[in-house]
């Protein structure tokens, strides 16, 4: 897009609509292909960075179109910190959305901080760091509620919900699961959903409340376990395969509630296929996420089923990043 002089010196553009909504789409698809088969996969979201911040910098871009340029740079920056973490390398993630939060700061975007906020969030949260994740979402909130999007607003209370459980805070965590259930049984009613936002469909709020309950039935009380087979259950059927992380992220906390109520069978038929599937994408998470399931198989060593699934736990972990 950028052409030089004789000399080889970059030489001005003018900036159209269509450059910036071709990045934009570009943007668009990367946020596809991580969805379907993870972090691993979207390595190519570095020439979209490389490509608008040459037209930041040589371009004459319109007053109009410059916060649409800047929110791109922001969203792939945000996108490749998202990569990062996907492949376990948390410290270039971090600075990935530092650098995705100064640009949408430029651009004025609130609903990409308040997404930005959230992917940070979920960072501290795998490191089981509650009170940084807590920080994160409701630093989130309040730029969602800026943006005046009850949907963005809606995900981070749900996702604080977790924060809670894991932080064994009961109520706390069932409070803030009750809201944001709430809020989304209006969704009907909100208007289209932003990029970002647009995945947070049934299946995902069955898979937060499942996600909830067994934070809970493992640290707090088992009868939370019960009910969260039920969420998981459904959020994995629901799930196609243009979501296949977060298939096999529900059924590795389904094959987890299963072997804490003792059915070792059931565990090691669900977690095989969790497995099975989670070899497919590019994402480390699915490994680290095991560790619940084979802490508790550990407890059990002498069932055939458990040997079965702890030798297939310790062979997927063994090999590397499709």
């Amino acid at each position: 897009m950028v052409t030089t002089t004789d000399d080889g010196e970059p030489l001005p553009i003018d900036i159209e609509p269509t450059d910036v909504a071709e990045l934009e789409a570009a943007v668009g698809v990367l946020r596809a292909l991580d969805y379907r088969q993870g972090g691993g996969f979207c390595r190519d979201a570095v020439r979209v960075v490389k490509t608008a911040s040459l037209l930041l910098r040589w371009g004459r871009v319109p007053d109009a179109l410059r916060a649409r340029l800047y929110a791109v740079l922001a969203d792939v920056h945000n996108l490749l910190g998202w990569t990062e973490f996907d492949i376990g390398h948390g410290e270039p993630a971090r600075r990935r959305f530092g650098r995705a939060l100064d640009l949408a700061a430029e651009a004025g975007n609130d609903n990409l901080v308040a997404n930005i906020r959230y992917r940070l969030g979920r960072l501290y949260l795998h490191r089981h760091d509650v009170p940084g994740a807590l920080a994160e979402f409701a630093r989130g909130r309040t730029a969602a509620r800026r943006s005046d999007s009850r949907r963005a607003t809606a995900i981070l209370v749900a996702n604080e919900a977790w924060a809670f459980a894991m932080g064994r805070d009961e109520r706390t965590a069932l409070t803030r699961l009750a809201a944001a259930e709430a809020a989304f049984a209006e969704a009907g009613s909100w208007p289209r959903p932003r990029p970002w936002e647009a995945f947070f469909r049934e299946a995902d709020m069955a898979a937060m409340r499942g996600t909830v309950l067994t934070e809970l039935a493992g640290a707090v009380a088992i009868h939370h376990s019960g009910p969260a087979i039920t969420q998981l259950t459904d959020a994995a059927a629901r799930y196609g395969a243009d979501m296949a992380r977060s298939r096999s992220l529900t059924l590795i906390m389904l094959a987890q509630n299963h072997a804490l109520g003792g059915d070792f069978d059931e565990a090691t038929r669900v977690g095989v296929a969790a497995i099975d599937l989670a070899a497919t994408v590019g994402s480390v998470r699915p490994k680290d996420r095991l560790a619940p399931l084979e802490r508790l198989l550990l407890e059990h060593p002498a069932d055939p089923a458990v040997g079965t699934l702890l030798d297939r736990i310790a062979r997927y972990r063994s090999q590397p990043l499709t």
